[in-house]
């Protein structure tokens, strides 16, 4: 009807049913409803009604569960049956508890009677062709129907209709066939209290009442027609005909309306109604572009009050803002209480769900899922979940919310790094027990036999550096911490190994009788420049780590819960140079050492030597697997006790066992001690030296041995070509090869406590 090519003259003073079917599911939505179902009429109304607001619905995420159509007329024969069907299908859909119903007042008494006998209770949405219709809520027990919330046209000032009701017992009624019916209805239900009143009259028929005159005074009864009326459509029909009214006068301005009819035409009269503006409770109204005046809807709530239907007005709904509007709290309120009803296809998702969408062709259907692990939502019904920020945040399965991730690190005050801090300081005690030891002691031959103070003073001093250097392993990563942790371990150790491997040197040229072997050694025996070659390439690797690529402190956020602060190495290449440039060290002073592991038993340095370097490769072999697989916290502690292990191990075969002679074996620890010990060992060794030379010597060709010697046989046996020659040496000669030995042993020794 708003389509003006097709309905050119066609004015109203209510607003389309476009806006009707807007509000209600702008109502259902407000409610939290979604799975909701529809009885209309089979006509043309019925039908558009239902496509209005199927549109309507989708816009608010509303579902339709079903959709039933009844004839319409009751003169079908069919639509007992329909409304049975009807009702089956609202008993059999238990998640709907919410109808709307677009019918005719006579449809709606059939449906609800019935309804009532089976004992059926929803809510009830009206449109505005029942909702204040008071014969229905008449019906008995219509309060077990449940709730009914309708929408009728906006009402306005009903004072002046009131006055024209209080004067119609003073009106003629011999013309007035509405009169006289009224008339003889309440004649006929004088005696009926006011709450049946309605009832009384539904039930009487025109035929059947007989009209007194007589009682005429008493049967007036305003408060039922006060009831009855429906003020919205007394408040469009008075626009209407002020509309109409506004019209004609404007049109009779300029012409004589009076003495000729037809002043005017019907098209001038249809133009000059589109321009008409009215006064509505004080606002201007005016038919708009599609002859429609929009002055909205009251939303009416069926109440019952002591025992009886009442229906009260409740809200208005504004058709430009989209919204309803209450004049007073209470009302607000029940309209709030709507919410209390569940009418939905799927239960709500709560905050840390999300909607799956089921098998069912309907949106309003679906699962509820629990968001993941790092996602949540915040609000229920939510499609999607929404992921954290994981390098700040995290959430757990079925998160409402992210959660700050706490800060970690190797703190202080942790009991595995209080354990590491006593076992550091327990090796810088250590380290300060021995230098004193050594100190007090340092004119001995243990002392002297190490290298002499400066080299022993040396090696502890890289022990401490390397024992301090695991307190930045320790604590809140910071970029000096980063810095410096490596690179101060590294250098110290490397020091460390290159002054054991000029000890396993000087021990391997001491001790070493093979001239060739001796002769090498001597060439490559220089202590100092050893010593800073071998460190100084250990400070250069260092030096380019630190310059292109240092370390640096890095927040690590692959664990769930937690930012590990951590270092960063920088170059694991650099790190596993530095690392590899040690090992080499270790390695080489383990080949030299393993060289001289067959030295005097009471005092044989290169076997602990050779027995602390396998202890370190141990250790750091160990570590590379630990180190790549362990995250956490806890990273730098493995690295801490792979360089505890080394550095006590290298510590305690390097120095224990002299401290240990040092205090308790004192008769061993002097020179006459360390020369005896030195001259056994070089008259095995020189003994056997000379035995093997001797017999080299007289690996005969040809010797001059008298023919009764045992060992000659045949000229063929006496070949040396064939390898045996057993001979005899005579008393003088085995004579002169003993007091060269004795003599060769006694220069060894000497030299050898010297080398030492």
């Amino acid at each position: 009807l708003s389509d003006k090519i097709r309905f050119p003259s066609f004015l109203r003073t209510v607003p389309s049913d476009f806006y009707q079917t807007r509000a209600m599911t702008r109502l259902i939505h407000q409610s939290g409803w979604n799975w909701i179902g529809i009885i209309a009429t089979d006509d043309d109304n019925g039908r558009f009604a239902l496509e209005s607001f199927g549109i309507q619905a989708v816009a608010n995420s509303v579902c339709i569960a079903f959709k039933e159509l009844l004839p319409a007329y009751l003169s079908d024969r069919t639509i007992n049956g329909k409304i049975d069907q009807a009702l089956e299908k609202i008993v059999r859909e238990t998640r709907v508890n919410v109808i709307v119903v677009f019918l005719r007042q006579f449809h709606v008494i059939r449906l609800f009677r019935k309804a009532i006998g089976r004992n059926i209770s929803k809510i009830w949405i009206a449109s505005d062709n029942w909702s204040g219709a008071v014969k229905i809520s008449t019906i008995p027990n219509i309060k077990h129907l449940g709730q009914v919330v309708g929408f009728a046209f906006k009402s306005g000032n009903m004072s002046t209709f009131h006055n024209f009701l209080k004067n119609l017992h003073s009106m003629p009624v011999e013309n007035n066939k509405f009169l006289s019916k009224y008339n003889m209805l309440m004649s006929a239900c004088a005696h009926v209290n006011k709450y049946d009143l309605s009832k009384c009259v539904s039930n009487q028929s025109q035929g059947s009442v007989m009209y007194s005159a007589s009682n005429k005074s008493q049967i007036r009864r305003e408060d039922f027609l006060n009831a009855n009326i429906e003020p919205g459509f007394i408040h469009s029909t008075e626009l209407a005909v002020l509309a109409i009214a506004y019209a004609i006068r404007n049109q009779c301005k300029e012409r004589n309306c009076k003495k000729n009819p037809f002043a005017f035409a019907p098209w001038e009269l249809l133009e000059e109604l589109k321009k008409v503006t009215l006064i509505d409770d004080g606002e201007e109204v005016h038919f708009d572009a599609k002859g429609d005046i929009n002055t909205g809807y009251d939303v009416l709530l069926w109440k019952e009050i002591d025992g009886h239907m009442v229906i009260t007005y409740m809200a208005e709904y504004d058709l430009q803002r989209d919204d309803f509007f209450f004049t007073d709290k209470d009302n607000e309120i029940e309209f709030m209480n709507f919410k209390k009803v569940q009418s939905m296809c799927s239960r709500k998702c709560r905050p840390g769900q999300m909607k799956k969408v089921s098998a069912s062709p309907h949106t309003c259907c679906y699962e509820c899922v629990s968001c993941p692990e790092n996602h949540y939502t915040n609000q229920s019904d939510m499609v999607y979940c929404f992921l954290c920020n994981n390098r700040t945040h995290w959430a757990p399965v079925n998160s409402s919310m992210c959660y700050k991730k706490t800060i970690q690190y190797l703190n202080w005050n942790d009991w595995f790094a209080i354990l590491l801090l006593v076992l550091s300081n327990l090796g810088i005690v250590l380290v300060f027990v021995i230098s004193i030891i050594f100190t007090r002691h340092l004119a001995t031959p243990v002392v002297k036999a190490s290298g002499g103070l400066t080299v022993c003073y040396i090696i502890l001093f890289c022990h401490f550096f390397t024992f301090v250097s695991t307190g930045f392993f320790i604590g809140e990563p910071t970029g000096f911490k980063c810095n410096i942790r490596q690179p101060l371990f590294g250098i110290s150790f490397a020091l460390c190994i290159s002054c054991i491997l000029i000890k396993s040197l000087k021990i391997l040229l001491a001790f070493s009788f093979d001239p060739k072997i001796q002769t090498f050694l001597k060439c490559l025996y220089k202590p100092v420049p050893i010593v800073f070659i071998c460190t100084g390439i250990q400070v250069l690797i260092c030096a380019v780590w630190l310059t292109f690529r240092s370390p640096f402190v890095e927040e690590n956020s692959s664990i769930q819960r937690v930012i590990i602060l951590e270092c960063n190495e920088g170059s694991l290449v650099a790190f596993g140079i530095m690392l590899g440039y040690i090992a080499v060290l270790a390695f080489i002073c383990f080949i030299c050492a393993f060289r001289g592991r067959k030295l005097p038993e009471n005092y044989n340095e290169a076997k602990f030597i050779t027995f602390g370097m396998l202890i370190y490769f141990i250790a750091w072999i160990i570590f590379i697997p630990v180190y790549a697989t362990t995250f956490g916290k806890y990273l730098p502690a493995v690295e801490i006790i792979v360089i505890f292990i080394s550095n006590y191990g290298i510590l305690c075969c390097t120095f224990l066992l002299k401290c240990y002679i040092i205090l308790y074996k004192q008769e061993t620890n002097t020179k006459s001690a360390f020369l005896k010990m030195i001259y056994n060992y070089s008259s095995k060794s020189v003994g056997s030296l000379h035995v093997n030379r001797v017999s080299s010597d007289l690996v005969c060709t040809n010797p001059q041995i008298p023919r009764t010697d045992p060992c000659s046989k045949t000229g063929t046996e006496n070949n040396g070509v064939n390898g045996h020659c057993d001979f005899h040496l005579s008393g003088h000669r085995m004579r002169h090869g003993k007091e060269t030995l004795k003599n060769t042993a006694e220069t060894t020794s000497r030299r050898r406590l010297s080398s030492i």
